[in-house]
């Protein structure tokens, strides 16, 4: 059996759901390619499966013909089903949505890919994300729907104990644009260093991803709130990296801050809670396979930056409640995001589907 996956750019939660999904699927005796449209920063990080960069169509068609693919899954791009069938492929569509930011784009994205779904797609696929879940059911009730975890594989990446900061660290990881509400992460660290005047920033982002007039905003409200020398930014650190700097931030007595307005399935949650880093999140919908309050993680209401201070002093305060999150929350991960499990249910989709 052989999948394609399909995305625009090898960058962010998605291509870290590829590499991850491509070495559980060989569980299941599953072959998966992945195909991306153009090169993104995440070509740095090694994989040890076929991975296409093109958009030129000959190209394309020869990968296609090539490699007889049994099922094309496409994550988010619905127009691209009638350009492979016209390049002559005759297999199965999946159409996946990992999030598309705000519930109102999600809304109008998925309502204008009725034609293609309609024609094309054989199933939908999610993770888990209500809100997406909720418009599957309700634009296209009669289309096979799938909703399961993503995988992560706690064995590869996982926490490694390192000589910690010296001061205790909060972190933010995305990219500088609105959904992602870096001006919240910025406000919640002024407020912070209040009670904690030792606090350290650190702020992981692909900076080619980053609008110019978003930057611009981005480095005047750094400036306003007087937050530079303790503000590091750091960008496009190799995924394989990621696990010291979770593994530090945790043991530092600080913790990831996840300020999204709202997330389909976001890797960077499981990936701080694989690392012992707790996580002190918005309840921004996607998160709530991985993080339960006081039991995972730790939530703070959207906006309310006060709100957030006054979780975030707790868990790097209460270290019988910090101690008990960071154990909780690798057991979490390890259970519930198992490739074991993942490649089971990918399994059970293909039959599904007639495969």
């Amino acid at each position: 059996m052989k999948v394609l996956f399909v995305y625009y750019v090898p960058s962010g939660g998605v291509e870290t759901l590829n590499r991850q999904r491509c070495g559980a699927l060989r569980l299941a005796g599953i072959e998966a390619h992945c195909l991306y449209y153009a090169w993104g920063s995440g070509m740095q990080n090694a994989a040890d499966f076929p991975i296409y960069v093109t958009r030129n169509d000959i190209e394309i068609k020869h990968i296609l013909d090539s490699n007889s693919f049994d099922v094309i899954v496409v994550t988010t791009d619905h127009a691209s089903f009638q350009r492979f069938r016209m390049l002559g492929y005759k297999g199965k569509f999946v159409l996946e949505i990992q999030g598309y930011g705000p519930k109102s784009v999600a809304q109008a994205q998925l309502t204008k890919a009725a034609p293609y779904v309609n024609q094309y797609a054989d199933a939908l696929l999610n993770p888990n994300t209500p809100h997406i879940a909720a418009l599957f059911q309700q634009l296209y009730p009669h289309k096979p729907q799938f909703n399961f975890n993503n995988c992560f594989d706690t064995h590869r990446f996982t926490y490694t104990p390192y000589k910690a900061p010296a001061n205790p660290v909060m972190a933010w990881l995305g990219r500088i644009e609105d959904n992602k509400n870096w001006r919240e992460f910025l406000h919640i660290g002024h407020a912070l260093k209040e009670h904690v005047p030792d606090l350290e920033m650190w702020m992981f982002e692909d900076i080619q991803l980053s609008q110019p007039a978003e930057r611009e905003q981005f480095l005047a409200l750094i400036d306003e709130l007087d937050l530079a020398d303790r503000l590091t930014l750091r960008s496009n650190v190799p995924n394989a990296e990621m696990p010291y700097y979770y593994s530090v931030i945790g043991d530092s007595g600080g913790f990831l801050c996840c300020t999204s307005k709202v997330e389909g399935a976001p890797y960077a949650v499981l990936e701080a809670m694989s690392c012992r880093c707790p996580v002190l999140t918005t309840d921004s919908d996607g998160v709530s396979t991985s993080v339960y309050h006081n039991f995972t993680g730790k939530f703070y209401v959207l906006g309310d930056v006060q709100h957030a201070v006054t979780e975030a002093f707790e868990l790097m305060r209460d270290s019988d409640l910090r101690e008990q999150i960071r154990g909780n929350a690798i057991k979490h991960v390890q259970q519930h995001f198992n490739p074991h499990i993942y490649a089971m249910n990918f399994a059970r989709l293909l039959q599904a589907i007639g495969l």
